[in-house]
């Protein structure tokens, strides 16, 4: 299984940027992805998930009305959209696969990508 996001770099406060998730090697239609982040000395924490077929999705409240997620499962592909971003948002974005569903731990997560730098310059 592979997980690769791709999308991250430099963005002034208040711009956009679009991530990707794409996905090989398993159903990918069979798995919840969801988005975690993590800035240097912090902890990783949950972004946003969605369902299956991307029927229900999940916010954290740091984000919610700025970010949206959304997937494409003919092209085993997931994206986060960052909208307003602000120099909190400065983080590795990782995505991460559950066959059990969306979770906002990242415990529950079976599969993991490399990781995509988003940094927001105020």
């Amino acid at each position: 299984v592979q997980l690769q996001a791709s999308g991250g770099g430099l963005v002034q406060a208040g711009g956009s940027l679009t991530l990707s998730c794409a996905a090989s090697g398993l159903t990918f239609s069979m798995y919840a992805i969801a988005w975690f982040r993590q800035a240097p000395g912090k902890e990783r924490e949950f972004v946003s998930a969605i369902s299956r077929v991307g029927g229900s999705t999940d916010y954290a409240d740091s984000v919610k009305g700025r970010f949206s997620i959304s997937r494409d499962n003919v092209k085993n592909t997931v994206y986060l959209r960052l909208n307003s971003l602000k120099p909190e948002d400065t983080a590795a974005y990782y995505c991460a696969a559950n066959r059990w569903g969306m979770a906002t731990s990242s415990a529950s997560y079976d599969h993991w990508g490399q990781g995509t730098q988003v940094t927001v310059s105020s």
